[in-house]
């Protein structure tokens, strides 16, 4: 797409809110603006094919046809001449927008805004398969389809994405492995009597009117101690790492809006030991919880919901030096304790882990697909290619991570079928806009070296409006009519 087509695009999304902007004020900010203009050129990068690419031959099969398979998909077309690529799919909405659930889960976007089909984005020439894969045989190069259907392949590309083990907590059930279906068990709590996640399309469309019963119920609340919002972070990596923090300053930001905040006591649970893993952007992020009230715990693991009586248990968790008499030599031991909290809302952040059909095969460790991190060519089948959120690192699992990495799959896959160096390396770039109120966003960019690694000449520690618009109005049809053709 060219890069006026993404201009439009943009625009096209500044109509469907014009009680934030007008399209004129849009228009004049991003014809005028260095930084707008970067974002738009920012959109066409990377549009040059591999080397002698046209010369190379092999069946590619694609697990998985959500934005990271289906991108790579586009690529690999544009590169090979006469490519021979089948993806296989099961979901018919695969390609829909979940960074959008977030604000969706806010009530600044509807389903309506995010909700993407599978098929308009198939590349041309690429074949689909619409079943799920039920088995992977990486020794015999191919995979199985619905129980039955054998499919080969030369070159192999995992992107599966994330699941969703809500039943990992106790008095939750559920395996989601598509944010817009098999939810009907998860939804038997969450989305019911103040318990929600955004992590799912109907759990983020839930999300909103939950936070919609809290203000009412804020408002009608006389008592004297506050009604307890609470946020978790589980004890696994997690996509978009940053949304449990999100929803929390976008909770706080509508019941400012409307005047009922200092009713209600925000507390973030996490399992780790920060509100953020990276040093640079937690500083500032503490700054912010503080001077908005927020409470938090670190240490804390989501074990149990009893939903009926709205109580959490958290396993509170820490480690002491104790002396070993048979060794005779201090030990660190991890000691536990269960905490329960009430709560009156609460948002779960569900463990994750890649689908188990992957997870449990050859390709994975039981919880992630195993994966040279820089070059994402498999540690054993080298014929195999992994991105996205499937992959066996704890960072890098954002649609701005899978926008660096799908270039740096097709180039080396590309390379190895010509039996040349692997060359292209990821870096391990990932982009978290923390949303940290209603028209306010801090732009956190960083890389395994989890030093800040911003693409703008701004500082990244500042929350800003200019992010808010890149978010908003500029990140969805960047990826959507972008990434989708292989070009972004």
């Amino acid at each position: 797409m060219k890069k006026n087509e993404i201009l439009e695009q943009i625009l096209n999304e500044v109509d469907k809110h014009p009680e934030i902007m007008s399209r004129r004020d849009a228009l004049k900010y991003l014809t005028m603006s260095p930084l707008a203009a970067s974002v738009l050129a920012s959109a066409t990068v990377g549009t040059s094919v591999a080397t002698a690419s046209a010369d190379v031959k092999g069946k590619i099969v694609i697990a998985g046809g959500g934005l990271a398979g289906m991108a790579t998909a586009a690529r690999l077309n544009n590169t090979i001449s006469n490519a021979d690529i089948t993806v296989i799919e099961p979901d018919p909405i695969s390609v829909s927008y979940q960074p959008g659930q977030t604000l969706v889960a806010a009530g600044v976007w509807t389903l309506d805004d995010i909700v993407y089909k599978r098929d308009d984005f198939l590349p041309k020439g690429v074949k689909l398969i619409q079943g799920s894969i039920t088995a992977f045989d990486p020794e015999n190069n191919k995979v199985v389809v619905d129980g039955s259907q054998e499919v080969a392949y030369d070159q192999l590309v995992v992107a599966m994405g994330a699941s969703l083990n809500f039943g990992f907590i106790k008095g939750v059930e559920g395996l989601i492995t598509s944010s817009g279906k098999d939810n009907a068990a998860t939804k038997k709590t969450i989305t019911q009597n103040g318990l929600h996640s955004l992590y799912f399309q109907d759990g983020a469309a839930a999300t909103w009117k939950g936070i919609q019963e809290l203000i009412s119920k804020a408002k009608s609340h006389t008592g004297a101690e506050k009604l307890q919002a609470v946020y978790t972070m589980p004890h696994t990596p997690i996509k978009c790492g940053g949304a449990p923090l999100k929803i929390m300053y976008l909770t706080h930001a509508r019941l400012k809006e409307a005047g009922v905040a200092d009713k209600v006591q925000l507390t973030y649970y996490t399992d780790g030991g920060a509100l953020f893993g990276i040093p640079d952007y937690n500083t500032p992020i503490v700054k912010q919880c503080e001077a908005r009230g927020f409470k938090w715990n670190f240490k804390h693991n989501l074990v149990e919901v009893d939903a009926a009586n709205n109580v959490a248990t958290f396993d509170k968790w820490w480690e002491e030096k104790v002396y070993n008499e048979e060794t005779e030599s201090e030990e660190t031991v991890k000691k536990h304790e269960m905490v329960q909290v009430k709560y009156d809302f609460m948002h779960v952040t569900p463990p994750m882990k890649a689908p188990p059909v992957v997870a449990e095969s050859k390709l994975g460790n039981g919880n992630w697909v195993n994966v040279e991190k820089e070059t994402l060519q498999h540690m054993d089948f080298k014929n195999v290619w992994v991105l996205g959120d499937n992959a066996g690192f704890i960072m890098g699992k954002t649609g701005g991570s899978a926008r660096k990495q799908y270039k740096v799959v097709v180039d080396n896959m590309v390379a190895s079928m010509s039996s040349k160096p692997l060359t292209a390396k990821y870096d391990g770039y990932t982009v978290c806009p923390l949303i940290t109120g209603l028209g306010t966003v801090m732009l956190a960019e960083f890389n395994w070296t989890k030093k800040p690694t911003p693409s703008f000449p701004l500082d990244p520690m500042q929350e800003r409006w200019i992010w808010w618009l890149l978010k908003v109005y500029a990140l969805k049809p960047m990826t959507i009519y972008g990434m989708l053709s292989g070009k972004a």
